[in-house]
């Protein structure tokens, strides 16, 4: 095992950049360099367990070793978790069990060094040298407000690209997914998929009691691949389709409104997602 250390120099308070990498949004936006829908489960105290995650409840356990408020976190990294569950011990685990993923913030003048140093196993070490980096950069660009704070989520789908994109784009099938719980429907929903065209659906109570529309206009579509668009508030959103040997990975990023906790929104937007996902699957 071997260590490998990363820096960066960030014009903004530790405080802020503290804030940045244990915020639930903002962990989510930075670590998704290493999986699109990672998130932590711990309550960030010193010796609390901690379960490093993705969306399909697979991951590593492990513990806080260290919590110094805008100074260091240091996690040891225990084993590994399938399924949200933690796994019995085995020779690969043993291998990396017991490893160190360390953060150290220096503030000088209101500008902060971050330092990050991460045991790894020697297969490990291209991929790390590799994302690592770009890791810090979003801190960085968060941190000095080059970028805004994304929410992602994603979806495996188990269905052809073609089936998938034509699913989720195509009006005729939006209206029977596009819903985020059972006594909300879709009854009406329009595409222009181009460039520079439209799109909008109505969301409504299947009692009748409220009903909204949503939509936006297209900044770019590649088919196939993406479609970046702009809604009515402004607020922008990419939706990715990357194939895989046998599924499709949905992917959506977008920035939350001021109105709603991001957990709501994230929540709200996963649900739909769940639902095209079993739609598709199903049809």
């Amino acid at each position: 095992m071997k260590q490998l250390e990363f820096k960066t120099t960030i014009h903004a308070p530790a405080a802020k950049v503290w804030q940045l990498l244990w915020n639930d949004t903002s962990y989510r936006h930075w670590t998704s360099v290493f999986h699109d829908s990672s998130f932590a489960k711990t309550d960030w105290k010193e010796g609390s367990a901690v379960h490093f995650l993705g969306d399909t409840g697979d991951g590593m356990y492990s513990k806080i070793l260290s919590k110094k408020e805008n100074l260091e976190m240091i996690f040891e990294h225990l084993g590994v978790v399938k399924n949200f569950a933690e796994q019995p011990m085995d020779e690969d685990t043993k291998k990396w069990s017991g490893s160190k993923e360390q953060y150290f913030l220096k503030e000088t003048n209101g500008v902060t060094e971050l330092v990050a140093k991460v045991d790894i196993v020697d297969d490990f070490e291209d991929y790390f040298s590799s994302t690592f980096p770009k890791a810090l950069e979003k801190i960085k660009d968060l941190a000095e407000g080059k970028i805004k704070e994304q929410i992602i989520i994603a979806a495996e789908v188990n269905a052809p690209l073609e089936k998938v994109w034509n699913f989720f784009t195509g009006p005729e099938h939006v209206t029977k997914w596009n819903q985020a719980s059972p006594d909300w429907h879709c009854p009406a929903a329009e595409n222009d998929l181009r460039t520079g065209g439209s799109f909008k659906s109505t969301m409504a109570a299947k009692d009748g009691s409220f009903s909204f529309d949503f939509g936006g206009t297209y900044l770019q579509v590649d088919p196939m691949k993406s479609f970046h668009y702009i809604m009515e508030d402004n607020r922008e959103v990419l939706v990715e389709f990357i194939q895989n040997e046998n599924s499709v990975r949905v992917r959506e990023s977008f920035h939350p409104e001021g109105t709603n906790p991001h957990d709501m929104q994230r929540g709200g937007w996963k649900a739909i997602l769940e639902s095209f996902k079993k739609y598709t699957e199903s049809n």
